[in-house]
């Protein structure tokens, strides 16, 4: 092997731990000490390995790098830097509030896929971004995962290793910076190194252990990764935090701590000290075989096929809103997590087997890795499971948000009418988790009809979806044609005498729709809404209906009332003098087993239920 490749490539290493010490000196706050650990590899990747663009960061050809550890986003900065994307005065506005060099990596950045930083989770997005590159780019292009030794505690790690080994991702690299310490200890396993191998060859991996801080093994190591077939590839690094630096290498109490006066100083000479000056080397070239993405409206055409006043679950009709979006578009690609049986996103495997990844039962994972596969806008990314199980994976989530992903999540299964499964398959939180992603939309439709155009809107909206379905069948009230918007209500019954708005969605629209028949044999007339979504919510329908029904307003939701519909409609109303009574039907107490007609009963959002809250304000 070249020594002046070797010399050129410690050189670039040393330049990244420099460039670490200044920007986070600059800064006053950073993490200094983890970008120098992963010094070494960062050169080899950026300087001999990774083919890439400065010109164009996200080319569609070129490899990924997802830094999982994003802590160390100042070692990944400095990369760039060094490489020539951006220049060091740049660099030096690191952490600054006018400075898209944040503390954590986000997109703001062009050449940053998805948002790090909340530790575990950038090897499910690297294994979506591999997934996408072998089996529907079918390119050449590799992905490269980066992860910190203390991060490996995180179960949706061991999730993404158990997905990449089952699909035989072997155009995927992780690498494990075993550094040795973490925050405020050592990480459990320190530098136990024949441990950390034997888990990862148990998850089927390609798994080799190599000196972090040796050029020429970093070398061999990517080369040996090149020619593995079937399965991914796994470095385990031995190195050490702060290296390059003797008062803080492999010290405890140097994390998260940017160096100044005497440290910083002794640091960068002791660094500088052992640059060689060798010329520049140049990178590998990019393999120019991905295509290019248009992206262009998606329309569902033709009629839906539903017949006005008969009954289907709004999860079976989110299948086939799914599979006429595959026939219309075909960078949709769906995902669930073992229960596409009960989802309904079978109908998708069935019809587009290809464009279908089985993510088993590990929810966290699922999420990860449909952002990477619609990273780069590659593909549009449906993900299903029940929608309680997505409570678990709620980090992921949210900072799918931060990566400005264009991620759609469909659950099913809401509320206590799913019936007999009990409490524990029964989601009662999911409105309020959602309601607090920013740029998310809310989705909650009543009928085969809308969850269908929910569908298509979903797909051309630009940011995150999510679609709540139930297991109940309920009445198709539109017709094909009806017209469909984000943030736009729909009334169902309605006339000039109406006395109380009835707001409910999914299943309580068809408590709302019973109590009005009732009531209208008795006399009294009620105005019913279906919200269609929930976030945002149509305000000024809400406000214009609920002051022509006289400021009565009940709601009534399959869900805890904390965040829910109802406290969405009371932010509405909370500025508005006409408002006389509104009262908010919710499921108050943790359910139980038992018939779906029961537990509406039980739990008071059943049409008796409407029925008797509306005669109590008239």
């Amino acid at each position: 092997m070249r020594s002046s490749l070797i010399d050129y490539l410690s050189d670039k290493a040393n330049e990244i731990r420099c460039l670490s010490i200044e920007s986070t000196g600059a800064s006053g706050s950073g993490h200094p000490s983890s970008c120098m650990s992963a010094a070494d590899v960062l050169s080899v990747l950026f300087f001999h390995e990774m083919r890439y663009s400065n010109e164009e960061p996200r080319h569609p050809s070129s490899d990924r790098f997802i830094l999982s550890k994003g802590h160390a986003a100042p070692g990944l900065y400095s990369a760039w830097c060094a490489a020539g994307l951006f220049s060091k005065e740049k660099l030096m506005t690191l952490r600054k509030i006018d400075s898209d060099l944040e503390g954590h990596p986000t997109p703001r950045l062009n050449f940053i896929d998805a948002a790090t930083g909340s530790l575990g989770q950038g090897l499910s997005v690297a294994a979506g971004m591999a997934y996408v590159g072998k089996y529907i780019d079918k390119a050449s292009y590799r992905t490269y995962c980066m992860i910190g030794d203390g991060e490996s505690a995180e179960g949706s790690i061991w999730e993404a290793l158990s997905f990449a080994s089952h699909y035989k991702l072997d155009n995927l690299v992780a690498i494990f910076d075993i550094n040795r310490l973490g925050q405020s200890e050592a990480a459990p396993l320190q530098h136990n190194m024949d441990v950390y191998k034997a888990r990862v060859e148990a998850f089927g991996f390609n798994a080799m252990v190599v000196d972090g801080h040796s050029i020429e093994d970093i070398l061999k190591a990517f080369e040996e990764a090149k020619y593995v077939k079937g399965k991914p590839s796994a470095l385990i690094c031995k190195t050490y935090k702060g290296q390059g630096g003797s008062v803080i290498a492999d010290k405890l109490n140097w994390h998260g701590k940017a160096l100044s006066g005497d440290v910083k100083d002794k640091t960068l000479k002791e660094i500088n000290y052992q640059m060689n000056g060798t010329p520049v080397i140049p990178r590998p070239v990019i393999v120019d075989d991905a295509h290019r993405v248009v992206e262009s409206p998606i329309v569902i055409e033709g009629d839906l096929g539903y017949e006005k006043g008969t009954k289907i679950a709004t999860r079976v009709a989110y299948g086939h809103g799914l599979v006429k979006l595959g026939h219309a578009s075909n960078r949709v690609v769906a995902l669930d997590a073992d229960t596409k049986n009960s989802t309904h996103s079978l109908m998708f495997k069935n019809e587009f087997p290809d464009r279908f990844i089985e993510c088993f039962i590990a929810e966290q994972n699922m999420v990860g890795v449909a952002l990477g596969v619609g990273a780069r806008r590659r593909t549009i990314p449906f993900c299903s499971t029940f929608a309680t199980f997505f409570t678990r994976a709620m980090d992921q989530i949210r900072m799918a948000a931060v990566s400005q992903s264009h991620l759609n999540m469909a659950g099913s299964h809401c509320g206590v009418s799913i019936g007999e499964d009990g409490p524990s398959q029964m989601a009662l939180e999911d409105i309020a988790a959602f309601r607090a992603i920013p740029n998310l939309v809310y989705f909650y439709p009543s009928d085969a009809v809308s969850t269908v155009r929910a569908v298509e809107l979903a797909a051309n909206y630009p940011c995150m979806t999510f679609i709540r379905t139930s297991r109940p069948a309920t009445t198709v009230i539109y017709s094909s044609d009806e017209k469909f918007e984000i943030g736009n209500a729909k009334i169902v019954k309605q006339s000039p005498d109406d006395m109380v708005l009835v707001i409910g969605c999914g299943i309580t629209l068809e408590s709302a729709m019973g109590a009005y028949t009732v009531l209208a044999a008795q006399g009294i007339k009620i105005r019913v809404m279906d919200p269609f979504t929930i976030k945002p919510l149509d305000s000024e329908a809400v406000l214009m209906n609920a002051k022509a029904c006289g400021g009565r307003v009940i709601t009534v939701e399959d869900h805890y009332p904390e965040g829910g519909l109802g406290e969405a409609v009371a932010g509405v109303l909370s500025g508005a003098d006409f408002v006389t009574t509104h009262k908010m039907l919710a499921v108050r107490e943790i359910p139980r087993s038992g018939p779906p007609a029961v537990l509406l009963n039980m739990f008071g959002i059943s049409a008796d239920c409407v029925t008797a809250a509306v005669k109590t304000m008239v």
